[in-house]
């Protein structure tokens, strides 16, 4: 990956909706070189999909909740259930396997506090290899992710 594919990467990052035309513009190369790039980009997996990125609060999601989730061990059928559950729950934004005092970071959208109690009682404490939960409500973000930093 060069220095043209990083600068392809950082603008389809920032907007997924450009058309080939005004990227070849901005990237300095012709419009056939500059679709072959992109092409071969997605071919080798650097770009794995297109989507819109949605404001969570004017779609209703008006909290985001992080919740640190401890297994009762780290047997793999244990870690293999909690993953199924996980995957099986659309609230659930983003799910992290980390170090630390407990195995499992979770990011949650929900309407309110309500609809998080909810999802608490009637789906998460229900995953039988959950020995442990810790709820974060966000307060404010700072700083939200708008793509990775690729160095030159």
């Amino acid at each position: 990956m060069d220095r043209l594919d990083r600068r392809i990467l950082s603008i389809l990052q920032k907007d997924g909706h450009i058309s080939m035309a005004r990227l070849s513009e901005q990237v300095g190369l012709s419009l056939s070189a500059c679709h072959r790039r992109v092409k071969m980009l997605e071919a080798d997996g650097k770009i794995s999909h297109y989507a819109a990125r949605l404001n969570r609060k004017s779609v209703g999601l008006e909290i985001q909740v992080f919740i640190e989730a401890k297994l009762v061990s780290q047997r793999r059928e244990n870690i293999e259930a909690f993953e199924r559950a996980i995957h099986e729950m659309p609230e659930v934004l983003e799910c992290h396997l980390i170090s630390g005092e407990f195995d499992y970071l979770i990011r949650v959208a929900a309407r309110d506090t309500q609809d998080y109690e909810n999802l608490y009682r009637e789906r998460l404490t229900l995953i039988p290899s959950v020995a442990q939960m810790k709820t974060l409500l966000c307060l404010s973000t700072v700083k939200e992710f708008r793509g990775f930093h690729l160095p030159d």
